[in-house]
């Protein structure tokens, strides 16, 4: 591999870390800033499932674990750029993918299949991601 090529493929690990960051930054943030709002649009999804009884524990752990991945994400990304180290950016990748996983499962669960298939996109470009820091080793 040459250093040219090294560089491209740091710069696309930087520019997806940077990404998963921003999208569960403001994932997050957003449910805790509207945390009735949103508490109460879950509930609303999933009354009919066996989840109704859980969906606000369920939504506080999500919420949490989307700020988690974000803050490793996005940081880990820049520490990634500036430092070469890349374990914080790699955590953040691998908390994004299970959150996405838990937002999968739910709408699965609560049967909003559009919703679903949208994060798919989502998923593969996280797991790319992942992927192409252990091009690296």
């Amino acid at each position: 591999m040459h250093i040219f090529d090294h560089t491209l493929l740091k710069i696309l690990e930087v520019l997806i870390s940077l990404f998963a960051g921003v999208l569960f930054l403001q994932s997050g943030f957003d449910k805790v800033f509207d945390f009735k709002g949103n508490k109460d649009y879950i509930q609303s999804v999933f009354a009919k499932t066996f989840l109704n009884n859980v969906s606000g524990i369920l939504f506080i752990l999500i919420t949490i674990l989307e700020i988690l991945a974000g803050i490793f994400a996005f940081f880990g990304g820049i520490f990634y750029f500036i430092e070469g180290q890349a374990d914080f950016a790699i955590l953040g990748l691998e908390l994004s993918l299970v959150s996405i996983l838990c937002l999968f499962t739910g709408q699965r669960i609560a049967k909003d299949y559009g919703g679903a298939a949208s994060l798919v996109g989502y998923f593969l470009l996280l797991a790319f991601g992942l992927y192409l820091f252990a091009l690296v080793g």
